[in-house]
């Protein structure tokens, strides 16, 4: 805890001052809106700045005991700053009705049990910031798993029960690699289609959901290889896949919701098949190397386990759905 009252870091840049404020905002502003909606009142904003500002103290302490880390007091400060202004934030939204309006917009377009689909449609973009391998292409754990298997049970009998890819493992080809860019996007699309209602909001919502992946998807690629390559993975194959995926949502609006959770399903299985078959290019590891290495390992974390994460999340939420049409049948 000596770091809490030393003398303020020496160096630092632009770049880690605004990370660290901009990255407690959202934390804050959650908490106090959560808070809100749970009628917390005036002790929303102030618990939520004590909460957030609790975990980076926990956070800082913790990287006392980490290599290549560094406590900082200025972190702390940044971060629990930006908590402050995000709790600021969900209280002036409370006050001037936005969260009333939010929650007629809510039940307007959504049917009532969406909720979990909501917070995996939220953070898909965010889980779209870590570099892929094939656009849009969330879910690829297996060689990172394989690896880690082959390590631990190096040298004994049970390795053998670890199913090895082929060496050498074929790439993916260009029809294969755009099946999975409009899977990509098809999965995020079925699984918003399953609570949205009406037709109209349905392509209002396929306009939206396009507009953040590509958004994501650019921003990503700018973040790793710079500003002028932004939309350099936009290729064949991508553009091929995003066209599906566009024809297909557009036919897929008329759907009934039980219909869309299956075909979530289904795109998720047939998506995470064909990436975890595929192997991971050299120059897609030396674009990691940017984030794990450089200045966005701050983020590294966070939006690798959302990469990873996202779709066997989706995954379980689809199979919830189901389940509960059939149940209610």
């Amino acid at each position: 805890m000596a770091f809490v009252d030393a003398p303020l870091p020496r160096y630092w840049t632009g770049f880690d001052v605004g990370a660290n404020l901009v990255g407690y905002g959202p934390l804050g502003f959650l908490l106090a809106l959560a808070l809100l909606r749970s009628g917390w009142g005036r002790w929303a904003w102030p618990l939520a700045v004590f909460a957030s500002a609790s975990l980076s103290m926990v956070v800082e302490t913790l990287q006392n005991f980490l290599p290549m880390r560094v406590s900082s007091n200025l972190d702390f400060a940044l971060n629990a700053s930006g908590a402050a202004l995000g709790a600021s934030f969900a209280w002036i939204l409370e006050r001037v009705g936005g969260l009333r309006r939010w929650s007629q917009f809510r039940a307007d377009w959504f049917e009532p049990q969406a909720h979990g689909s909501l917070v995996l449609l939220a953070l898909w973009p965010f889980a779209l910031l870590y570099p892929v391998s094939v656009p849009f292409g969330l879910g690829q754990v297996w060689d990172r798993i394989e690896g880690m298997l082959a390590r631990l049970l190096a040298d004994t009998p049970f390795l053998e029960w670890v199913p090895l890819l082929p060496d050498p493992v074929l790439p993916l080809s260009p029809l294969a690699e755009a099946l999975c860019v409009a899977l990509g996007l098809l999965t995020p699309m079925f699984l918003g289609y399953g609570d949205v209602r009406t037709v109209w909001r349905r392509l209002v919502f396929l306009v939206m959901l396009f507009a953040g992946g590509l958004g994501a998807a650019a921003l990503s690629s700018a973040l790793t290889y710079g500003p002028d390559h932004a939309w350099a993975w936009i290729n064949v194959p991508a553009l091929m896949g995003m066209g599906l995926a566009l024809i297909a949502g557009l036919a897929a609006s008329v759907l009934p919701p039980r219909l869309c959770h299956v075909a979530l399903l289904m795109g998720l299985a047939v998506s995470l098949s064909l990436l975890n078959r595929a192997p991971v290019s050299a120059y897609f590891d030396q674009s990691l190397e940017v984030w794990e290495q450089g200045r966005f390992i701050r983020f590294h974390g966070l939006s690798q386990w959302l990469g990873w994460l996202w779709p066997f999340a989706a995954m379980v939420f689809g199979l919830r759905a189901v389940a509960r049409a059939s149940m209610g049948r």
